[in-house]
């Protein structure tokens, strides 16, 4: 497994979709998963520090979790299989929960845990981006400044 940074979400045009961007903490690849607008109004609200007036979903299972005293100690993203990845949740000491990537990283960002991916999803999935493309990534990084969650709301 291999530890991930979460960069953002953007928006993909022309189509509008959603995508939460993620690089290796100790190597040069990066992960786009394609994701829903909820999911990603989610992990853009955390990021951001927004917290909504009602608790969200991931901020619910958050409490909930803490109040069984079973703390989230990682998120796996474990799998890629016909185009759709595939996550776990570690809970306590031997607790796997399987989750859609996009609501395991928005729960993983509220409580601080990590964030890993198996290495032959990495492997498939994982792009590099060329020197001359990290003037992209930098956009990309003042574009997630400026966005607001309400900008993913269909």
């Amino acid at each position: 497994m291999r530890e991930l940074s979460v960069i953002g979400v953007r928006v993909e045009l022309p189509t509008n979709q959603p995508i939460v961007l993620l690089r290796e903490v100790d190597g040069d690849r990066y992960l786009p998963i394609w994701i829903g607008a909820v999911e990603a109004t989610a992990i853009a609200y955390e990021q951001q520090g927004v917290k909504p007036a009602r608790p969200l979903t991931h901020d619910l299972l958050r409490d909930l979790l803490q109040a069984l005293s079973a703390p989230l100690k990682a998120v796996e993203i474990v799998e890629l299989k016909d185009s759709i990845f595939y996550a776990d949740l570690l809970i306590g000491d031997s607790v796997r929960v399987s989750a859609r990537p996009s609501d395991a990283i928005a729960l993983a960002l509220r409580v601080g845990a990590p964030v890993r991916c198996a290495e032959r999803v990495l492997d498939e999935a994982g792009i590099i981006i060329p020197d001359e493309q990290e003037d992209e990534v930098e956009k990309f990084r003042e574009f997630l400044e400026q966005v607001r969650p309400e900008d993913f709301a269909s």
